[in-house]
């Protein structure tokens, strides 16, 4: 069963992931297994050149979000980090909200999907974007300056 919410929040999701974004997230691989530690590979464009990156955590999330910094080495600090469910059932859209700052600059990036580490990679993706496109934009939270 397909909700209104569910639409909303994929269409939400389509648009933070524009192609022509810096940086894209091509592929996930996740693994968790009891007595073992977590462990992510990703995939991603940067300035569209296929990049990789393989990293462990302390649980799939920690360990996609590892994974992505071993590419792309933003120096970054997670603020912020939100799961909410858009719908109810097993089946449901998570929707992910991450909060990034870097050099005192806080951004929030979205993401959204069935699947919760999926839809975290994706939220991250979103904020990095955010934070590497130009300093254009007023930031409440430094009185309208970057």
């Amino acid at each position: 069963e397909i909700f209104d919410e569910d639409l909303q929040a994929l269409v939400t999701d389509a648009g933070a992931e524009s192609q022509n974004e810096w940086l894209q997230l091509e592929q996930l691989e996740s693994c968790s297994k009891t007595g073992e530690i977590p462990a992510s590979q990703v995939s991603l464009l940067v300035d569209g050149e296929a990049k990789s990156g393989r990293s462990e955590g302390s649980g799939q999330v920690d360990a996609t979000f590892k994974a992505i910094e071993s590419v792309v080495h933003s120096d970054s600090q997670l603020q912020l980090y939100s799961v909410n469910n858009v719908t109810r059932g097993t089946d449901s859209q998570g929707e992910v909200t991450v909060r990034l700052e870097n050099g005192g600059r806080i951004v929030n990036g979205h993401g959204a999907d069935t699947d919760i580490v999926i839809a975290s990679a994706k939220a991250y993706v979103n904020a990095l974007n955010k934070l590497m496109s130009p300093q254009d934009r007023a930031h409440p939270q430094n009185n309208g300056l970057i």
